[in-house]
């Protein structure tokens, strides 16, 4: 049976709207995760390296228009997480997209999502541990400890508390949460208590004179800003983290609209708002790539312990994104593997119901990372970065094709949406996947470092194809064994 036949097949079995099909993968799992712990879970990821570290280069590139941009693929990454909420109603699932793009794309689309997701957070995992190695580095105590060897301690501590059990993983993303987001509302009323005091930081009077006296708004033009569009959407990238948890609780209908619904205004307060307070507080030229811009504006306040806390605190930040990252990698390559399309070691999990092959098979690659940082420790974050950012634009493409022909169903009477719905169909649909292809073209203008990561489109797409055609057989008897079993 073809690939597309199984999914015809699913959508017909059963009299009158669809049997809501199953997902193997799904089996097994505890249900341990709380309301509290998705709704932090959401926050966490909507708070991470992209905004804590990435923030600071970006700001010396494109100036105070980074806010601008925070905001327009903040937009767009809320259609991308409204438009999974609503595919998660309809059926929860830990595989999350993957099972969604196996239903509505056959396996085949189910192989790309996993993998390109794979590829994302893999790659992520990378960006974390040179995050993590990069802020360790500003105590002086670690100066000399080599970046790679840090960037492996890191990896180690968060691989065994991954490990022990969803629950304990719930608790970790909850208090690393409430951390950032204390954190952050903290250095906030500091900054406004700046500007209304008119106390100078570095030198410096906050204020709108400093971005008048920086070049205005777009201090570079428009170009800088176009560029780190890629970079900003890599920020979001943890907020499909939803989806994944979503199969882990018990009440995903009463949890999962109220944490989508909150992203909006965190994006507006947290992101938007953040950004626009260090741009009124210092010149972008003030800020580097090399440290989290709210540890350079504390530092300048002149209380020197204000630096080391915020530095901790988005170390703190980094660990919450590498710990996310395994979580999800390993429930996504749990549902992959029990439909052929991964190794088959990844779909096994150990007394604690963690699917721990998937979880090692992530930090293997993060181990080539550690390599990394070893070979090129000053451009090691910015390349993976960009790596990154091809597989969550893939991953986030997907959604919206799974959501596009959910909604062409639905609208025939095959299935049924739930009441909490993306709004527009099917123009929210197609303006995110327009503005997301944009965001991926716009890399061709960086020659340093987008345009060599578009060229490994080719590369990664051969592997993609080769790698099916080594697996296909295997994935068309394992889907089409799971359809008889579902409508026998």
């Amino acid at each position: 049976m073809s690939n597309d036949a199984v999914d015809t097949a699913k959508a017909t079995a059963g009299s009158g709207a669809t049997a809501t099909p199953a997902d193997a993968g799904d089996a097994g799992y505890s249900k341990d995760l709380k309301a509290r712990h998705v709704n932090m879970i959401a926050i966490g990821g909507a708070i991470g390296t992209g905004l804590f570290l990435g923030a600071g280069g970006r700001l010396n590139n494109a100036g105070p228009a980074l806010a601008l941009a925070y905001l327009v693929c903040g937009i767009f990454a809320f259609f991308v997480v409204r438009a999974l909420g609503e595919l998660v109603l309809y059926r929860p699932s830990s595989g999350s997209f993957v099972s969604y793009a196996r239903e509505f794309l056959g396996e085949k689309g189910a192989y790309v999502a996993g993998w390109m997701y794979f590829l994302n957070w893999s790659t992520t995992g990378i960006a974390d541990i040179t995050a993590i190695a990069l802020y360790t580095h500003y105590w002086s105590m670690f100066t000399d400890v080599p970046q790679w060897v840090l960037a492996l301690i890191a990896l180690a501590v968060v691989l065994a508390v991954n490990m022990i059990s969803v629950k304990i993983f719930g608790e970790m993303e909850f208090w690393f949460a409430i951390i950032k987001v204390a954190t952050l509302v903290g250095f906030m009323l500091i900054g406004i208590f700046l500007l209304v005091t008119r106390q100078e930081v570095g030198g410096t009077t906050p204020g709108p004179g400093v971005i008048a006296d920086g070049g205005g708004v777009f201090p570079h033009g428009l170009m800088p800003v176009v560029l780190v569009m890629q970079g900003v959407i890599f920020a979001y990238a943890a907020l499909e983290l939803v989806g994944v948890a979503a199969g882990e609780t018990a009440e995903p209908e009463k949890v999962v609209p109220r944490a989508v619904n909150s992203i909006m205004w965190r994006v507006g307060i947290f992101y938007v708002g953040s950004v626009a307070l260090l741009a009124l507080l210092l010149p972008g030229s003030a800020y580097s790539a090399g440290e989290s811009p709210f540890v350079t504006v504390l530092s300048k306040i002149g209380v020197p312990a204000a630096g080391d806390v915020m530095n901790l605190v988005v170390l703190t930040a980094a660990m919450s994104s590498l710990n996310s990252g395994l979580y999800s990698t390993g429930r996504i390559l749990r549902s992959m593997a029990m439909a052929g399309s991964a190794p088959k070691f990844t779909a096994v999990m150990n007394r604690s119901q963690v699917p721990y092959g998937g979880i090692l098979l992530t930090c293997g690659v993060c181990v080539l990372g550690v390599g990394l940082n070893f070979l090129v420790p000053a451009q090691a974050f910015e390349i993976v970065l960009n790596v990154a950012s091809l597989g969550i634009i893939s991953t986030w493409v997907i959604i919206m094709i799974c959501h596009l022909i959910f909604v062409r169903r639905a609208r025939a009477g095959l299935l049924e949406r739930p009441h909490f719905r993306l709004f527009g169909s099917p123009v929210t649909e197609i303006a995110t996947i327009a503005f997301l292809l944009a965001c991926l073209g716009m890399m061709w203008n960086d020659p340093e470092v987008g345009r060599r990561t578009l060229l490994l489109i080719p590369v990664i797409a051969a592997m993609l194809v080769v790698g099916w055609y080594a697996i296909r057989r295997k994935a068309s008897r394992t889907t089409a064994g799971e359809l008889t079993r579902m409508t026998d």
